[in-house]
């Protein structure tokens, strides 16, 4: 007995010496401590927003309440090749809320058992379009250019290599270089890739700081890297002088109407925002953003984006895995823009059907459901 007490005494004091030591090494590597890391790593796309700090962003204090029609569902649509019924296609591409908006009028909403239309949901890369949204009104307004470098602003980053000659226009256009892969991992096993560790950083400075090798010349070619959000992101909390969430609730999400609060992830509390990624919001405020892109800008009789900046939004100018795109906007289907997010999050929006489709999932990391969820968008907005 004494033999099995003196094991167990054992045991124990390894376990709490190996916690503290993990508790050190994620401090000095600006990590969350390893249980919030092993629950951000686990836990379905739906739940993070509440697993990280966040700035609010309160709802417009004149909120717009979108008119309703009553749309019935398709009766079964194509899906991987084979048609399903509508049900089947929701479950089988992990929907949690799903809206269509035709003409300014909100025609059908579905939720998910424990989903309502005011529950925020993330966006991951849907976000960088809101990201885009700003940095047009920025360039409208005679404050930004697209000449721009990001070391003109961060002049403690230069390397003395191609680095430094990142522009605003390369940022937008995917086309930095800069060497941090979107080769997300599964599970809190994969931490140790660098587009993990942006995401689950505790200091977005830091990572940047170490995080500067280039992977190709800036502008030489395009290629998928959130970074260059996050850079963005930068560099608008520096022209303002402002959070980059507080930035957007004045001159984006009041202007549109929005009823719920969102919130924007970030590094720590009283940190910066993971432009990134990381905004939350309910379905049809999502909808809302989408409107305003199809209506040119415009809510109401008020401009929110200049036009310049909607022909910038709706224009290809790369091709990324065999999609348009440009100013963090995709160009799947022709004719159309779509935000996309990881985990299935989409904003789909036809100027020619005037419809709107808004899209949050819960898709597994690894499964890749863009195209058959696209060609789905294209039936459903081409019914009518």
């Amino acid at each position: 007995m004494n033999r099995l007490l003196k094991v167990l005494k054992r045991t124990v004091i390894g376990v709490v010496i190996l916690g503290v030591l993990l508790e050190g090494f994620t401090l000095v590597i600006r990590y969350p401590n390893p249980i919030a890391a092993v629950r951000l790593g686990l836990a379905p796309a739906s739940k993070t927003p509440t697993l990280m700090p966040a700035h609010i962003i309160a709802p417009s204090t004149n909120p717009i309440s979108l008119p309703t029609g009553n749309e019935k569902a398709p009766e079964s649509v194509t899906w991987q090749g084979s048609k399903v019924s509508w049900q089947e296609f929701l479950d089988k591409s992990y929907t949690n809320a799903l809206l269509i908006l035709r003409n300014g009028v909100i025609t059908y909403q579905y939720y998910k058992d424990g989903f309502t239309p005011t529950t925020r949901l993330p966006s991951y890369s849907v976000g960088k379009t809101m990201l885009s949204i700003v940095v047009g009104q920025l360039i409208s307004q005679g404050k930004l250019k697209e000449s721009d470098t990001f070391v003109e602003y961060f002049p403690e980053y230069k390397t003395g290599g191609s680095f430094d000659k990142i522009t605003v226009q390369q940022l937008l256009d995917m086309q930095s270089g800069v060497g941090v892969k979107d080769n997300y991992p599964s599970g809190p096993a994969g931490w140790g890739v660098a587009i993990a560790q942006m995401y689950g950083t505790t200091d977005m400075n830091f990572f940047l700081k170490h995080n500067r090798k280039m992977a190709f010349d800036p502008g030489s070619k395009a290629d998928y890297r959130s970074v260059d959000a996050q850079m963005l992101g930068m560099i608008i909390k520096k022209v303002t002088g402002m959070r980059v969430a507080d930035y957007f609730s004045k001159n984006v999400w009041q202007p549109v109407g929005a009823l719920t609060p969102a919130t924007w992830n970030v590094d720590r509390v009283g940190g910066v925002e993971k432009t990134f990624c990381c905004f939350n919001a309910a379905a049809p405020d999502y909808a809302k953003v989408g409107l305003m892109i199809l209506n040119n800008g415009m809510v109401g009789e008020k401009h929110i984006i200049s036009k310049e900046w909607i022909k910038r939004l709706t224009t290809p100018v790369v091709t990324i895995e065999g999609h348009g795109y440009g100013a963090f906007m995709w160009h799947t289907n022709p004719g159309t823009s779509n935000m996309d997010g990881l985990h299935g999050q989409y904003v789909y929006i036809d100027p020619q059907t005037r419809t709107v489709i808004v899209k949050l999932s819960d898709v597994p990391t690894g499964m890749d459901l863009l195209k058959s969820t696209m060609s789905v968008m294209k039936q459903v907005s081409e019914k009518n």
